[in-house]
């Protein structure tokens, strides 16, 4: 094996066991063990545990974000369809590295300036309100609160994605389908000023003097 394949196997190794066991549950010598190698190679490689989660970490983190980027940054798609992208995006990435998803969306990066899952999904958010606030000025609506429609956009498919990981039920067609729905009939119906129907009651504080 060549010093990139060993490389290579040892990050795989890696990632299937960070995502079982979490980065504080997983130890250099469970890894070089299951990779068949001494202890010392793994420090070769990488340093430390930390090294190695931190590049596991980078990998999985470029895969998903170019993943959205590709599907957002498709032209002349209109908003159906970029919504449609970027959700199916989100969905085939869990799919087909339910590893990698495990361990961005869970654990906190070591030494990686790339971010984790909610610094996604915060660019994301980022994204959806550029083309929100366009939205909202084209269709008379006051964009001051643009930003609190894409973290809920943002937000409703990315918690979503974690609750589908585990059994992948129903199939991500059907997932994003609903989720476009939900999404662009919310907005259709937005009103140009939302009111609460009623301010919930609050019990007032005990007053000095009453029984």
């Amino acid at each position: 094996m060549t010093s990139g394949e060993r490389r290579e196997q040892l990050i795989e190794v890696a990632a299937g066991l960070f995502a079982a066991n979490g980065v504080d549950g997983t130890s250099v010598e469970e890894i070089a063990a299951c990779a068949g190698v001494s202890k010392p190679i793994v420090y070769e490689h990488f340093g430390s545990k930390d090294g190695l989660y931190a590049v596991v970490v980078d990998r999985q983190v470029r895969l998903l974000q170019d993943a959205l980027r590709h599907a957002l940054d498709q032209p002349h798609q209109g908003p159906r369809r970029t919504l449609e992208s970027a959700v199916l995006a989100l969905l085939d990435y869990i799919d087909d590295h339910p590893d990698g998803f495990r361990i961005i969306s869970r654990d906190s990066p070591v030494g990686s300036a790339t971010g984790s899952y909610a610094s996604i999904l915060s660019d994301v958010a980022a994204w959806v309100e550029g083309i929100l606030h366009d939205r909202f000025l084209e269709h008379g609506l006051d964009p001051e609160h643009v930003s609190i429609y894409a973290q809920a956009l943002t937000g409703m498919v990315g918690m979503t994605g974690l609750a589908w990981l585990d059994d992948r039920q129903p199939a991500k067609e059907v997932v994003a389908a609903h989720l476009v729905d939900l999404g662009l009939n919310g907005l259709a119906r937005l009103s140009a000023e939302p009111r609460l129907t009623r301010r919930p009651g609050r019990v007032p504080p005990d007053e000095p003097g009453r029984p």
